[in-house]
């Protein structure tokens, strides 16, 4: 059973301490024990305990910075929303493949934003400026929000805002089953609350550190009850022995557990493993026993949008996950709406 997560050391950045989300979390982990640090950036956590870059990492990875966003200007995630709303950065999990292996480089610690009411301001201003389109919001694309929201309640917050708003939609993912305080939020219908999941032997060996497949499956049980518009990401979609049983079993079992009336507005996203020669040398830093196929002989290229080769499966076996996973989503859930395969 996976915990909700609990740092072992929280460093907390000066101004931080202004506002009420940061008070509240410093007299918290003061009654937790948890040991809390004093930074005058995120930039400067350094001298993490280990003796090793190894044990450095893993301290790290359960290491929290409180601190300000200060940068309000939103980056444009497309196709998955317009815009990504900066709560959090990092994440707790130890998915072997992850995109944040690179893009968090050397500080793979976790932070978390306690200036959510500005975040909202400046979330308010962009929809007001496409209006009267819809805006939409992902507030996953550097973080696994879902994991720390037990602490910050952050995440309710923002729900409840969206669910206010006229034109804001926001949306967001997690690996974590720990949504039960998410369950009565207002959310109005304007939050799509998708769930990553996979083969079992996926999660067994690529994703340490986070929820197993029953558990996100029996939590996705409970959103769709609570009345939230649903989504799945399938990814990484990874070639393995048994892999056609390994997702077959993965949709009857979330066909088995939702309740009919959820399955006629869900979205699903599907994403093949692919990796790059900068993520196979960090992978093989952190992870050095991974299990995980990296061979560039094996791969085609693809070129990513920031120009950089990514290494993804040959056509045929493109094709192959295709014809196999699309057939098992129509199977199970004819009525969702497939959102891109990549």
């Amino acid at each position: 059973m996976v915990r909700p997560f609990r740092p072992q050391l929280v460093y907390f950045e000066p101004k931080a301490l202004d506002y009420p989300l940061g008070a509240e979390l410093k007299e918290k982990f003061e009654k937790e024990d948890v040991e809390i640090r004093y930074t005058t950036s995120h930039n400067q956590v350094r001298n993490l305990p280990g003796d090793n870059d190894f044990q450095k990492y893993r301290v790290a990875k359960s290491t929290l910075v409180v601190g300000i966003r200060k940068t309000l200007k939103f980056d444009t995630p497309k196709p998955s929303a317009e815009y990504a709303i900066p709560l959090a950065t990092g994440c707790m999990g130890h998915c072997h493949y992850c995109y944040l292996q690179t893009t968090m480089g050397s500080k793979p610690y976790i932070r978390t934003y306690v200036n959510v009411e500005e975040i909202l301001e400046a979330a308010t201003t962009y929809m007001e400026e496409r209006a009267p389109e819809e805006t939409r919001f992902e507030a996953s694309c550097t973080s696994d929000v879902v994991g720390i929201d037990h602490l910050t309640h952050s995440l309710k917050r923002t729900i409840e805002f969206f669910g206010k708003s006229e034109l804001g939609k926001l949306r967001f993912v997690t690996k974590f089953h720990h949504v039960d305080h998410l369950l009565d939020a207002e959310h109005n219908g304007k939050t799509r609350f998708r769930f990553s999941i996979n083969a079992d032997y996926v999660i067994k060996y690529f994703e340490p550190g986070t929820s197993p497949l029953t558990k996100r499956i029996e939590a996705a049980g409970k959103v769709a009850r609570a009345g939230y518009p649903l989504g799945f990401i399938v990814a990484p979609i990874y070639l393995h022995e048994g892999w056609k049983e390994g997702y077959y079993h993965m949709f009857e079992r979330l066909d088995k557990e939702l309740p009919e009336d959820a399955k006629n507005d869900i979205t699903f996203e599907f994403i093949q493993h692919r990796f790059t020669k900068s993520a196979k040398r960090v992978i093989q830093k952190n992870y050095p026993m991974t299990k995980l196929e990296l061979d560039e002989e094996k791969r085609r290229n693809k070129w990513g949008k920031y120009g950089m080769v990514k290494y993804i499966y040959q056509k045929d076996e493109e094709e192959e996950i295709k014809e196999h996973l699309f057939d098992y989503m129509k199977q199970f859930f004819p009525n969702a709406k497939l959102e891109y395969f990549t």
